[in-house]
């Protein structure tokens, strides 16, 4: 007898100067190992079959473990004469799984005619193979990880779903195309792309149409869809935030794994996976998503013997029809995800602009932490973040930054300045809005030209701030810098005016000056907290101011000048929400090349420990328009 020993992978060699017997054997037994690899034996000499034959064999044994292949080596060849037994060593990776599944299996080979051929039955492939049954594996889906918000609250958590979908193991190709159609049109989604979804699914597979919330008004009776041939509910659970619209554009949604997102995920991720497609969800996704796990069972066979092939062992243990367990790597949990959203005010944020039909924004942090507690995009938002990621001219509210410049200039809030009608740069008219009180102009305190947002009097103190300095303020105030906070954000831009008349705008908030509601949030956080503040949402990632410090004096000066804007000026709609005094700053801001141009409304306010910015794309001015969702999320609050 002489025995082989031999390593690596399917193309193993035999070990130094084997005899010419030996030699045949180990060839044929490479020669079998790169072909149960392929899963492809159809090229294969077998004894007393062809190996078409028993290809169609394998090809049924294997059918239920997917696209997935194993690595199989030779790792030993013994030969007697004319016979010869190979250790096979087969590694199974899974896409995703940490675990591989490895075993061992022997084959049979007799030489005959000068030609090796191999002795087939199934256990060659599996050693508990024994015809009556094959293999099936199933991915094991992890538990996606919570979203949690303030106080460890469960934000997006597991909730009562049902999935409405075909089963096409209960109806023949034509009828699931048929019915598809019917079904999409009674659950309200396109029936001709869900038609080649359906038609593009497995023979037995279940092709889900949409999911609905167990409370979601929307969902079809149960006797409605089983009138369609194979149309199911199936009741599951599903991890979801509390509504279908909470905070969705920051949070995010999850859905099944798209192509692109596959073919990107270098072999972690399959079709059909819950993967996270946006927002912080998508972000995150690697964290909340867990480690997906396999479990592989011998399920009765769904093939004829094949005739000619060697016999198989007498079945031994449970009844063919008993699936079994041969390999099982767990799913591992996925990581919770811990922001400061708090559920109550993020809530009272959406029900403040739920009936606000332009884009809109509203945006509340903690001064004292910098803890973002709501961050809400109206429905005119289309889903998208206007809150954290929009792009717009602050308008006057960015006059909180131009005072602090001017103060830092040398000015107090009782300099006397002037607030002509109107101020004429470069050929350009400069005037106040139209219903500016004319009892304010002419000669007034910085105060008040800040109250009665004087636009006149900001942009004759031009000569007194360059453009860095008004830079410089705005980054004081945690605008204008590039923070990775660890979300979409966008935290205001200040460039250089170059043009007379664009500096002149600059000073009132408009020209190329641009926030997002989350930066002016910073902007009136930072006021009320006496420190620059840098707005946080995800636990553990908080960014570190950058610029000049804003100093507690310099707070000082604006926090009694803003609260004059509520107390005798623009903002008097905020005067009264109850509880402690509020600060705040109107903002209207022009946009486009209409005539009259159409305007952003803006109001940003702080009172206690909180401090809220309200954007609305196109609204009459800043108190008329967002000052009342402010004085409504305000009295909310409390």
């Amino acid at each position: 007898m002489v025995a082989l020993l031999l390593t690596g992978c399917t193309t193993g060699s035999p070990a130094p100067n084997p005899g010419p017997s030996a030699d045949s054997a180990a060839a044929a037994a490479n020669g079998l190992a790169v072909a149960l690899a392929a899963k492809d034996v159809s090229g294969v000499p077998f004894v007393g079959a062809a190996g078409a034959d028993v290809n169609t064999q394998l090809t049924g044994l294997v059918r239920g473990m997917g696209p997935v292949s194993p690595a199989v080596a030779v790792s030993r060849v013994e030969t007697s004469g004319d016979t010869a037994t190979a250790r096979l060593a087969y590694t199974w990776t899974f896409p995703g799984v940490a675990q591989p599944w490895t075993y061992e299996s022997q084959a049979g080979l007799q030489r005959s005619a000068g030609v090796w051929r191999t002795t087939w039955q199934p256990a060659v492939l599996q050693p508990q193979l024994d015809g009556s049954n094959r293999l099936s594996q199933s991915r094991l889906a992890p538990r996606r990880g919570q979203l949690l918000g303030a106080d460890d609250t469960a934000l997006v958590k597991t909730r009562s779903v049902f999935r409405v979908g075909i089963d096409k193991a209960a109806v023949s190709a034509p009828t699931a195309t048929t019915s598809a159609r019917r079904l999409a049109s009674l659950v309200k989604v396109s029936p001709a792309a869900y038609a080649d979804k359906v038609a593009a699914a497995g023979a037995q597979a279940f092709v889900e149409a949409i999911v609905f919330r167990s409370n979601d008004p929307d969902l079809p009776a149960g006797p409605t869809v089983r009138r369609i041939p194979g149309a199911l509910i199936l009741e599951d659970q599903q991890m979801l935030a509390p509504t279908r619209d909470f905070a969705r554009p920051v949070i995010g949604v999850v859905g099944e794994a798209t192509k692109e997102i596959v073919d990107a995920s270098q072999g972690t991720v399959v079709a059909g996976d819950q993967v996270g497609l946006t927002g912080l969800q998508k972000r995150y996704d690697s964290q909340l998503r867990g480690t997906p796990g396999v479990e592989v069972k011998l399920v009765p066979a769904q093939i004829a013997a094949t005739p000619g092939a060697s016999p198989s062992p007498t079945p031994a243990g449970p009844p063919a029809d008993t699936p079994v367990s041969v390999f099982e790597a767990p799913a591992v949990a996925g990581q919770a995800l811990t922001t400061t959203l708090s559920l109550d005010l993020q809530r009272l944020a959406e029900s403040t602009l739920a009936g606000t039909r332009p884009a809109s924004a509203l945006v509340a942090v903690r001064p004292s932490t910098g803890a973002i507690v709501a961050a809400a995009s109206g429905p005119g938002s289309d889903g998208q973040s206007t809150a954290t990621t929009g792009q717009a001219p602050p308008g006057s509210t960015f006059k909180v930054v131009t005072s602090l410049a001017l103060l830092r200039a040398g000015l107090t809030p009782t300099t006397q300045v002037s607030c002509p009608t109107s101020v004429t740069v470069d050929g350009r008219k400069f005037t106040n809005y139209s219903d500016y009180p004319a009892g304010y102009n002419g000669r007034i305190s910085l105060q008040t030209a800040l109250a009665q947002s004087c636009n006149t009097a900001f942009i004759g103190q031009r000569g007194k701030v360059t453009d860095s300095e008004l830079a410089q303020a705005a980054g004081s105030l945690g605008l204008g810098q590039d923070y990775d906070v660890g979300f979409a954000s966008f935290f205001g831009s200040v460039p250089p005016e170059d043009s007379p008349t664009g500096r002149a705008a600059q000073m009132i908030g408009q020209a190329k000056v641009e926030a997002s509601p989350l930066a002016m949030a910073a902007v009136v956080a930072s006021v009320a907290q006496g420190a620059t503040v840098v707005p946080h949402l995800i636990q553990g990632q908080k960014a570190a101011p950058s610029g000049t410090p804003l100093t507690s004096a310099e707070a000082d000066q604006l926090r009694r000048m803003m609260r004059a804007v509520v107390t005798q000026g623009s903002g008097r709609v905020v005067a009264d929400p109850g509880g402690k005094p509020v600060i705040a700053k109107t903002g209207t801001a022009e946009y486009g090349t209409a005539k009259p141009p159409r305007t952003h409304a803006w109001m940003i306010a702080a009172q206690g420990d909180l401090a809220v910015a309200v954007f609305v794309a196109d609204g009459s001015s800043g108190s008329g328009t967002a000052g009342p969702l402010v004085k409504r999320f305000l009295a909310g609050s409390r």
